[in-house]
């Protein structure tokens, strides 16, 4: 990995509010000027900041406007009255069948007495005209109104009371966005005289009641506030009439509703054992109490209030606080009509009092960068890959090939989107015949040159390329090839961009209270607290999301060096021991075994690979395994290899006539290949930042050096271990990686001059995975001693290994590299002498690779002249810088 600095996004799009949203379309409010990029949190809000002063400014139109929507209102037909009063029965009817049950389930505050059946009210034969007044009607009053709500005709004029007083405290806290509470003081309650109606709505001209043939309009309180008092028994099924300047909208009233998460779910959260977190947290389009709408929910427990902002409202959160749910830290919001596809953000007061606009931590789908907002998303694609889950668990992964293409979705082919890609990336990695995609991270962030390795919406696959079900098509697609999907996953930092994690309600939330365990020393980014349970169950459910959303089949953990040692990149006195004098980070240790043990179990099949560049004791052992550090094994199923591939890049790059004297960094990685289940990876971070590409890594000419790639490349599949190649390599691309241009396709354009030698390459990556895939010797006793031999390791002068490698069923194969530029005649191997003639299967420096054809088309039979310690030899002409494979005839 090598990421970039973080880079703020622009503001989320002020788009026109969508049909049957309840907001104003023509509410007056100052916007502040829009910033260039990069730009604050705050570059969002300015829809939201309005003052107070607007508010009141506006107060001196609702007189005139007030009369003429009243006159509006009160000339409706009949025939509008009755159509309004069925609509309400049928929801009212929906709501009491569903609002008992949930008020067991839930144990709801809310103390309203049941409603009455829908079914019991009748269309109304004539409207009501509803006065505002000071005091009450009495007793005739209170009739009129139980008839107008019952639907018949009233027997008098209903007047709107008075309601209690608002609280100053608490007006005070819902205009500074500082309430925990707001459904306790708006929204409908019983009180001594009737039932009170609340609403906040900034920027309204009048807020009417409706129910039923019931219209009340509420008192206007000031600033924003409404509110009136019905001489009803009960709180009845109600909806809102607001008015702005120049509309009229119909809405169900947001803080009518019982919460929408349940004590279970609370619990799990507060345990952090919530392993379908993104189920409970976030925006999810629903039906609640019979209403559809959006559930908002958000984990900040520092905030002194949180408020939803979007598309929907204009970017102003005023009229929409949010309601704590207790200790869990929890804050919640069902807003009716509100569905797929709006923009919307939380605004967060902090604990100072200051106000900060952020994405959601939980947000399933993004806008694409550098806008920075949260979209609201449901899912709605129909998977076709059952047959590949029904078998992917079948073999385990280090005892199945593996053959793995890392892919940068966005420069692979660049202009391709999610669908796009899926006509094309299948096709060609099943014509390669790799195993196994692996895709550089696709969760979203905000700088592309990070290539996704600073990530900002850890549940949003970036919007660059489609949307979320395109990214599904995607993986579905190559499933159907018969290709497995491997996704880079970075739970070790993340960017300090202040509209996403950073200090995300005021205080360290995500990161670690402590800035010595905080900053990242390398990246300028900072790192997960891993000790605190709300953290691990935001990463651990990450990883299932992942697995079980998006089928993903293997998760690369990057950078898990940075996350295990507290002194990584630190000096002296800039870290503190752990609890034992140790460097360990034992909160790390506990999460990577969680999160390990989590996804094998909740996700069969699936593997989990740990980027891992030091010689941590377990990586790959599981977790209940104590080693000889006294830790548990980490669970992961395989992990990089680095030190097979930092040694054998040094020994390549050395000049053959001094390799002689590097032998050991070939060989050294056998005396450690069975500590671990390994990948041999040539990764996407060994051609870039002038480390120049693999073919460029291979000194002398330029025969020289696709010679010496094809033989290194057959040297690393006969290796013990799986293998990783990164696009672009594959076909000797003599240049580094730009994640601007991708790979350069045009060296395999016919009429290229030198298109045969790069093809020659690609068609020998063809044949090694070909014959891989066939050859269980190279796969199947990957992670077993017994299924690797020496024949010659030590041949330094010659410049050759030699071995055999061994299926579960003890057949061999033969596997011998030459990396020297000359021809050795004769060259003798000891080899078993229960094989009677052994044919050559592969050979790199064959001519349709573009070799110079020194092969062994003949079958080679062993002579009884005993070599190498073995009872019988063969003699071979090796070619120069060759790898040459043979298998019993």
């Amino acid at each position: 990995m090598t990421p970039r600095p973080p880079s703020s996004g622009s503001d989320p799009k002020k788009t026109p509010e969508r049909a049957g949203a309840e907001q104003p379309t023509a509410a007056p409010r100052r916007s502040a000027p829009r910033k260039t990029a990069p730009q604050t949190a705050e570059k969002n809000e300015s829809a939201g900041n309005t003052t107070r002063k607007s508010v009141e400014k506006a107060a001196a139109k609702k007189t005139a406007a007030r009369k003429a929507v009243t006159k509006k209102a009160a000339t409706r037909t009949t025939e509008g009255i009755k159509a309004t009063a069925k609509k309400t029965a049928a929801k009212t009817a929906a709501s009491t069948a569903r609002s008992a049950p949930e008020a067991a389930a839930k144990a709801a505050p809310r103390k309203a007495p049941a409603k009455k059946p829908a079914a019991k009210r009748t269309p109304a034969k004539r409207t009501v005209a509803v006065k505002a007044v000071a005091e009450t009607g009495g007793t005739a009053n209170a009739v009129a109104a139980e008839e107008a709500v019952a639907g018949a005709a009233p027997a008098g004029p209903l007047e709107v009371a008075v309601s209690p007083a608002l609280d100053a405290g608490d007006r005070e806290r819902l205009l500074a966005g500082a309430h925990h509470a707001p459904h306790s003081v708006l929204g409908a309650h019983p009180v001594p005289g009737g039932v009170a109606f609340r609403a906040f709505r900034p920027y309204a001209l009048a807020v009417t009641v409706l129910t039923g043939d019931l219209r009340a309009e509420l008192h206007d309180d000031g600033q924003g506030f409404f509110s009136g008092l019905l001489p009803l028994r009960e709180v009845p099924a109600y909806r809102l009439e607001v008015a702005y300047e120049g509309t009229v909208q119909h809405t169900e009233d947001a803080y009518g509703f019982l919460p929408t998460l349940g004590e279970l779910d609370l619990h799990l959260i507060g345990e952090g054992r919530h392993e379908e977190l993104w189920q409970v947290l976030g925006a999810h389009p629903m039906t609640h109490q019979g209403v559809t709408g959006t559930r908002f929910s958000v984990w900040a427990p520092n905030a002194r209030g949180v408020r939803v902002a979007g598309t929907f409202n204009f970017w102003d959160g005023t009229g929409f606080p949010m309601r704590s749910l207790g200790s869990s830290g929890v804050w919640e919001l069902f807003v009716p009509g509100i569905g797929e596809g709006e923009l919307y953000k939380f605004d967060i007061t902090r604990p100072d009092g200051s106000r900060t606009l952020r994405a959601d931590p939980m947000a399933r789908r993004t806008e694409t960068p550098p806008a920075t907002a949260s979209v609201v998303h449901a899912s709605h694609y129909e998977w076709h890959d059952q047959e590949w889950l029904a078998r992917r668990a079948d073999v385990p992964a280090h005892d199945a090939p593996l053959s793995v293409y890392e892919v940068h979705l966005p420069s692979w082919r660049p202009g391709l989107t999610y669908r796009q890609l899926a006509e094309q990336l299948p096709a060609y990695v099943k014509d390669m015949g790799f195993t196994h995609v692996e895709l550089m991270p696709v969760a979203e962030h905000p700088f592309g040159g990070s290539w996704g390795y600073q990530v900002t919406g850890f549940y949003a696959p970036t919007a660059r390329l489609g949307t979320p079900d395109d990214f599904k098509y995607l993986v579905d697609a190559l499933h159907r090839a018969g290709i497995g999907v491997i996704m880079d996953w970075v739970p070790a930092h993340f960017p300090k961009d202040d509209w996403a994690l950073a200090e995300f309600d005021g205080r360290p939330l995500y990161e670690h209270e402590d800035p010595l365990r905080a900053e990242h020393p390398d990246w300028g980014t900072l790192e997960f607290d891993f000790g605190r349970r709300e953290v691990r169950n935001f990463l651990v459910a990450n990883a299932v999301y992942w697995c079980q959303e998006f089928h993903i089949d293997g998760l690369r953990v990057d950078a898990v060096a940075s996350m295990l040692y507290l002194d990584y990149s630190r000096e002296p006195g800039q870290w503190t021991p752990n609890e034992f004098g140790g460097r360990e980070n034992l909160d790390a240790v506990a999460f990577l075994q969680e999160m390990n043990a989590t996804v094998y179990r909740r996700a069969p099949g699936v593997v989990t690979i740990a980027e891992e560049s030091t010689a941590w004791d377990g990586v790959t052992r599981a977790t209940h395994h104590r080693g000889p550090s006294g830790f548990g094994g980490l669970g992961f199923g395989l992990k990089w290899n680095m030190g097979w591939m930092h040694d054998s890049l040094e020994y390549m790059s050395h000049e053959p006539v001094h390799r002689k004297y590097h032998h050991g960094e070939m060989t050294f990685s056998m005396v450690y290949a069975y500590s671990e289940n390994y990948v041999l990876p040539i990764s996407h971070d060994e051609v870039v930042h002038g480390k120049r590409s693999l073919v460029s890594k291979m000194p002398g000419d330029w025969w020289q050096q696709r010679a010496s790639l094809r033989a290194y490349l057959g040297f690393m599949w006969s290796h013990p271990g799986k293998q990783l190649l990164f696009m672009g390599q594959e076909f000797a691309q003599g240049s580094e990686w730009s994640e601007v241009r991708g790979p350069d396709w045009w060296l395999l354009d016919p009429a290229y001059g030198a298109e045969a030698d790069h093809r020659g390459v690609r068609d020998l990556v063809r044949d090694l995975n070909s014959v891989y895939r066939g050859a269980p010797a190279l796969w199947q006793r990957d992670v077993h001693p017994d299924g690797f031999q020496w024949v010659v390791g030590d041949a330094a002068d010659d410049n050759v290994f030699a071995f055999l490698r061994y299926d579960a069923e003890g057949n061999p194969l033969l596997a011998v590299t030459h990396l020297a530029p000359v021809v050795r005649p004769d060259y003798r191997l000891g080899v078993p002498d229960d094989v009677p003639a052994w044919l050559e299967v592969l050979n790199t420096d064959a001519a349709r690779y573009g070799g110079g054809d020194v092969v062994h088309p003949d079958p080679v039979k062993p002579e009884p002249q005993g070599w190498h310690g073995r009872p019988a030899s063969i003699r071979l002409t090796l070619p120069p810088l060759a790898t040459v494979w043979l298998r019993p005839a």
